[in-house]
């Protein structure tokens, strides 16, 4: 089992920042690829940022260049850093643990979500 707990979400003006934190407990958080989601009112839940647990990070096309993920796996911590925010960057924000290993068996963990509203 793996607990989730995202904070650092807010109101902000567009063209600011915030900055995601999303502490983990309960495993070995190293061996999870960590990802960042989002839930727009309306709309499906899309994947934002991911880190994988070797570093290597993707994004969606929307943030990238704007956005970027990390982890500290010392702090069992992974951090969305979000830059040039824009009123359709405005969700909640989901951070995720995945896990698959190598017999398939699958290991999937949400935490309770943040709110990012961007406006002016």
């Amino acid at each position: 089992q793996v607990q989730l707990v995202e904070s650092g979400g807010g109101l902000v003006q567009p063209g600011g920042s915030l900055r995601l934190s999303c502490a983990a407990s309960g495993s070995i958080f190293s061996i999870y690829a960590m990802n960042w989601y989002r839930q727009a009112p309306g709309k499906q839940r899309e994947l934002v940022a991911g880190i994988s647990s070797g570093g290597s990070t993707n994004y969606a096309d929307s943030v990238k260049g704007r956005f970027t993920i990390s982890r500290d796996n010392t702090k069992n911590t992974v951090i969305l850093q979000m830059n040039s925010l824009k009123p359709e960057d405005t969700a909640v924000y989901y951070c995720n643990a995945f896990r698959r290993t190598v017999f398939g068996v699958t290991y999937d963990y949400w935490g309770q979500g943040t709110q990012v509203t961007v406006s002016s």
